[in-house]
């Protein structure tokens, strides 16, 4: 099976090319400035009781699952969320092979500003300008998502800037050893372990547990895909993740709150 990634990623170039111009740090500061500043997303993954933190995911669909919730609200599901006491959300805006929207986004984060407590957001999309980053900054966002493998390293030094200047976090998304290396090289703060082989689609939590004691000591890390049961958070933890990104499982519960309570006492 051809690496979905490389689809993905030149299907995003082509969408996205339209709306390239050069974004200068200044720009990107001075929009910063004028907007209200977003709940850190890396605080909340750094629990003051030091237990698992939560990344609930809101997604209808994906290239490995198919329609998970194709008809979901995003705006409804966030509130569940927020009942549900997640830490933080993932917001997916890519609309071809995940059915989500920048306005969902924008919906949600317009949500936690009039109703908190508030909740981080991250820019759950395939990131390859930093448009893209103007573009989360304006729509409320907490964080942008960098997938080492899929980038150029001019390009990941680029997106990372970008984010800095508009006062984001960015996870950076590993899946080997190189591309935590790579992520390592350009400073990166939180870095999440995809589980998922994006060839196979298979998920197999072995990697978080290969890949997340490499880490630099003070990275934040996070262990993403293949989290259904308080069995595999247990795993994600005991390899030492600070936090998991759960997306499928949540989408699918038929009781998110209990499920996002049973995460969070590990």
């Amino acid at each position: 099976m051809a690496d979905k990634l490389t689809e993905i990623m030149a299907w995003k170039r082509r969408e996205i090319a339209p709306l390239v111009r050069p974004v200068a740090t200044a720009e990107l500061a001075q929009l910063a400035a004028r907007r209200p500043q977003p709940p850190s997303f890396a605080a909340a993954l750094r629990r003051a009781d030091g237990r698992l933190a939560v990344i609930a995911e809101i997604k209808r669909r994906s290239p490995s699952a198919g329609d998970i919730a194709a008809d979901a609200s995003a705006l409804a599901q966030a509130r569940r969320y927020q009942s549900a006491g997640a830490d933080a959300l993932s917001v997916l805006t890519d609309d071809k092979y995940f059915g989500g929207t920048l306005d969902d986004l924008r919906e949600v984060t317009a949500h936690f500003q009039a109703n908190p407590p508030a909740r981080p957001c991250l820019r759950k999309d395939f990131m390859v300008h930093p448009i893209q980053v103007l573009q989360a900054r304006e729509a409320g966002a907490s964080a942008i998502l960098i997938i080492v493998r899929a980038l150029a390293d001019q390009e990941i030094a680029s997106l990372a800037a970008a984010a800095a200047a508009a006062a984001l976090d960015a996870l950076f998304e590993v899946h080997d050893e190189a591309d935590l290396a790579r992520a390592v090289a350009h400073g990166a703060q939180i870095i999440g372990v995809n589980n998922r082989d994006l060839a196979s689609f298979r998920t197999d939590l072995a990697l978080s547990e290969r890949l997340i004691p490499q880490f630099p000591r003070g990275t934040i890390a996070v262990s993403e895909s293949g989290i259904f049961t308080a069995a595999d958070a247990a795993r994600a933890r005991a390899a030492g993740a600070h936090a998991i990104l759960v997306g499928e499982a949540l989408m699918k519960a038929p009781d998110p709150v209990r499920l996002v309570a049973g995460f969070r006492q590990l």
